[in-house]
């Protein structure tokens, strides 16, 4: 696929992801300039797919719906195309990472980044979930980090499209991921914003861990576990984990949905609450890649057959209901204390009366918010991020808003400027101009002059030099200059009279020249014929330069007569010129020096309606048409 152009639009550059579903290659936008993702159905999927047209069809209506999406942590989806046999979607290139990549890189992240992480997943997903769209497929690898750490969900239009179609075409199957699938997708039944809740609650545990709650030896063992086991508590594996991050997680994975939040505005209180308590983070090892399948639906029978009373029977163990017992009782203890630490800390004195209205501190110095809030019995949260519009040291945003009543001693979370990013310039001498201005572009920088050089020791059209270099650090807003290597080739152009215009198109596109002026003039040639060109064959000119064609109208009435003129009395020296016009211009055809009484006899030549005009010394003395 590389370097082919889709659409005569989109040309691919390189891959740069393969799912269980799709492919997916960074690709370049011929008409928007930009770099662009370009993801289309994986082969094997569509060839053993039974109803494929049906498959294609839900495809693209699904990423068609994802479309319609608007939300900053939600890839945007640009268009939907068919190319041959291709079916493909264009989406928003994210110069990043998945969030799987970076679990695997790191281990487990720390619980701060993991709650800002989840809560950026979950405000995504609330849009969707109001928008009627259930993405049933959230996981790791479907969520994009950029290089600033912005959540971006992607596999929206994929995941949807091939839930609906294994609903149709195979019968006792399900799409999914088992590791993150919730128990109702397990057993077949229908999704809904709850089940993406439950995938969100593994993602957070495999933040706050750097493992998945449920493994086994293949999926459908993993699917059963969901049904069936409660996850071991998350403080069990890191230590550091708070009572607050461990409750939320737990309430996220109940087995019921009825007894899970119910919406993810729900969850995104419990995680704004649980980010305020800023945990250091834990490391372990992540687990492997996890590509969206076809799964057999868990049935009853598998179920009873694999039920932990039965399988102690087979193994002649006298069952754990004690134990499950005193676990449950230890779970909801948890989740008690909890509830009560978490409040005590998210929200302030529970036990107080005393409300507090929460001042304005937009616009403040850091130093000068933390001090008004001080003042007025609230605590302080501090969040850096880079914002290119509001000065470093400046308070961009709080949480909750100002004139909001809490209860005195809550927490506020003010979101702090840390100045315009300023970040590394990536070194694109050596490559060609095109692919160094992409390089730049999707790293945020502006194209500044290009300085063509004519250096015949490298590659016509290559960088050799930028300014500033890598690895330089400066703001996104500042621009790059770039200088080339041109090298100027002579080209000594063809005779192309006689020949169609249509048919040197090819010819100059060969020769690295391009089309110029187009006139049209009357003649005997057939319509479309070159009768001139400028310059004239035979010169030598520059690639890339114009060459200007006189094109036959075709065939008009061709009209000849013979003018006879005698030279009016005068001065002994008059000049004599004879004009004619007709459809294919203006000529001057006669121009000569005469004594009063010369005869002159000229045979005139025009086509279509031909005017004839005689000028003595530049005074116009005769005029007639043929």
């Amino acid at each position: 696929m590389i370097n082919r152009t889709l659409s005569d639009r989109y040309t691919i550059m390189e891959s740069i992801g393969t799912g269980g579903m799709a492919y997916v290659y960074r690709a370049y936008d011929e008409i928007l300039d930009r770099s662009v993702a370009v993801k289309m159905l994986r082969d094997d999927v569509v060839a053993h797919n039974d109803d494929f047209r049906d498959f294609i069809a839900r495809f693209r209506m699904e990423a068609q719906s994802v479309a319609k999406l608007s939300h900053p942590n939600i890839v945007t989806m640009y268009d939907v195309g068919h190319d041959g046999d291709i079916d493909y979607i264009v989406m928003e290139y994210v110069d990043g990472e998945t969030l799987k990549k970076k679990i695997d890189r790191g281990g487990a992240l720390s619980e701060k980044e993991a709650l800002r992480i989840a809560r950026e997943i979950a405000e995504a997903l609330e849009h969707a979930h109001e928008n009627r769209l259930v993405h049933c497929d959230i996981k790791p690898h479907n969520i994009l980090i950029t290089n600033t750490g912005r959540v971006k969900v992607t596999d929206f239009g994929i995941a949807q499209a091939a839930t609906s179609t294994a609903k149709h075409t195979n019968v006792g199957f399900i799409m999914g991921s088992a590791p993150y699938l919730s128990p109702e997708q397990a057993r077949g039944q229908v999704a809904d914003a709850r089940s993406d809740l439950y995938s969100l609650g593994i993602v957070l545990y495999e933040m706050l861990t750097g493992r998945v709650p449920f493994g086994g030896q293949d999926p459908v063992t993993v699917a059963m576990k969901q049904i069936q086991e409660m996850p071991i508590p998350p403080s069990s594996l890191q230590k550091s984990i708070s009572p607050l991050a461990e409750a939320v997680v737990m309430k996220a994975l109940e087995k019921a949905p009825s007894n899970r939040y119910q919406t993810m505005s729900e969850m995104i209180v419990d995680l704004k609450a649980a980010e305020s308590l800023h945990m250091e983070d834990g490391r372990s090892q992540s687990d492997a890649e996890c590509p969206t399948i076809l799964l057999p639906r868990i049935t009853d029978e598998q179920l009873e057959e694999n039920s932990p009373t039965r399988t102690e029977m087979r193994k002649g163990g006298s069952g754990k209901k004690g134990g499950k017992k005193k676990w449950g009782i230890a779970v909801v203890a948890v989740l008690i204390v909890s509830f009560l630490l978490g409040s005590f800390l998210a929200y302030g004195k529970f036990w107080s009366t005393e409300d507090v209205v929460v001042p304005n501190v937009v616009g403040k110095t850091m130093d000068d918010a933390k001090h008004i809030l001080s003042e007025n019995k609230l605590r302080v949260s501090v969040t850096e991020q880079f914002d290119d519009n509001v000065i470093e040291g400046v308070v961009i945003s709080q949480t909750p808003d100002a004139n909001s009543h809490v209860k005195e001693d809550r927490t506020i979370t003010i979101y702090v400027s840390k100045g315009e990013e300023v970040i590394v310039v990536p070194d694109v001498r050596t490559l060609a101009l095109r692919e160094a201005e992409l390089t730049l572009r999707n790293a945020g920088f502006i194209i500044g002059r290009i300085e063509e050089v004519n250096d015949k020791t490298v590659p016509n059209n290559t960088v050799i030099d930028q300014n500033p270099r890598s690895p330089a650090q400066i703001k996104k807003t500042q621009k790059i200059d770039l200088i080339v290597c041109r090298i100027e080739k002579m080209v000594e152009l063809p005779d192309f009279t006689g020949s169609r215009l249509s048919s040197v198109k090819k010819q100059l596109s060969d020769l690295n020249l391009k089309e110029g002026k187009i006139t049209e003039v009357a003649g005997t040639k057939s319509k479309g014929t070159i009768v001139r060109q400028s310059p004239e064959a035979g010169t030598e000119v520059k690639e890339g330069s114009a060459v200007n064609f006189t094109v036959s109208k075709g065939p008009v009435d061709r009209k000849a007569e013979t003018i006879q003129f005698k030279v009016p009395k005068g001065s002994s020296k008059q000049l004599v010129q004879i004009v004619v016009t007709d459809e294919s211009g203006r000529d001057t055809i006669y121009e000569r020096t005469h004594k009063s009484g010369d005869r002159i006899n000229k045979r005139v030549v025009g086509y279509g309606n031909v005017r004839v005009q005689i000028y003595v010394d530049g005074a116009l003395v005769e005029e007639e048409y043929l």
